[in-house]
């Protein structure tokens, strides 16, 4: 009772929105002091930085120096030529992926009736041929 005295004392209303002053953060007081550290990375930022590193690979018998995402790509179409039925399923996930970001990115531009027509039966192909493998599959 005596804090609400004292801060309408000083021409402070306590109310909705507006807590009494002792109970305000305190300048410079972080409001959460257990919280992530200023400076740690998040999960993204870490998988990105381990990524863009180089390492060395022997291709043709020559020395080259590679991304590490780079190197995993590389490993992954290998795989899948080899007929590791996995990694090509991942090869063409990421494919895809990378195909529909970019007729999102297009989709803004105007397409004709026949341009439109022409996307919309391979997507149905796609679609059509990718359930009929899942079909085979669960055989």
């Amino acid at each position: 009772m005596s804090d609400d005295h004292d801060n309408e004392a000083d021409g402070y209303d306590v109310g909705f929105g507006k807590p009494p002053k002792h109970t305000q953060f305190k300048k410079g007081q972080s409001g959460n002091p257990k919280g992530k550290p200023k400076g740690h990375k998040n999960f993204k930022t870490d998988l990105m930085d381990e990524l863009s590193e180089q390492i060395s690979i022997q291709e043709n018998g020559k020395q080259r120096k590679i991304t590490k995402q780079r190197a995993l790509i590389k490993s992954s179409v290998a795989k899948g030529i080899k007929g590791d039925a996995k990694a090509a399923n991942s090869v063409f996930g990421m494919i895809l992926k990378i195909m529909a970001d970019v007729i999102e990115d297009h989709a803004e531009e105007t397409l004709s009736d026949t341009d439109q027509m022409i996307l919309e039966r391979f997507k149905h192909a796609v679609l059509k041929d990718a359930a009929e493998t899942k079909g085979d599959k669960n055989e």
